[in-house]
């Protein structure tokens, strides 16, 4: 399947419990593979982590094309504690450290 990053920018991201997590803000791409580095998510409001973005693998995320979402198999204690940004800073964008971070925490 192929969609485009402005059909998913703004799309709802829940959890395999129907839980709202967020939405999906932006995407982040590898110009030297071409390839999604990351999905950026805000799950704004929750815990007083307003203003924190999270960068999200798209392997960790499932499209459900019925609910027009994201699926993200994490609860929101997981979201608590993951990696993330200031929404005024964010990481360069060849990051690796942050790249393997967020693999590594989302075991993909």
């Amino acid at each position: 399947m192929h969609l485009s990053s402005s059909s998913l920018t703004g799309d709802n991201v829940r959890n395999a419990a129907g839980e709202d997590l967020g939405k999906v803000e932006d995407f982040v791409l590898d110009t030297e593979t071409g390839e999604v580095s990351y999905a950026v998510l805000s799950f704004g409001g929750f815990l007083g982590l307003g203003d924190k973005l999270f960068a999200v693998p798209l392997q960790a995320m499932r499209v459900d094309t019925e609910e027009k979402c994201l699926v993200l198999d994490a609860d929101k204690e997981k979201l608590k504690n993951a990696p993330g940004f200031d929404k005024d800073h964010w990481p360069k964008t060849g990051d690796a450290d942050l790249h393997q971070e967020i693999r590594s925490y989302y075991d993909v």
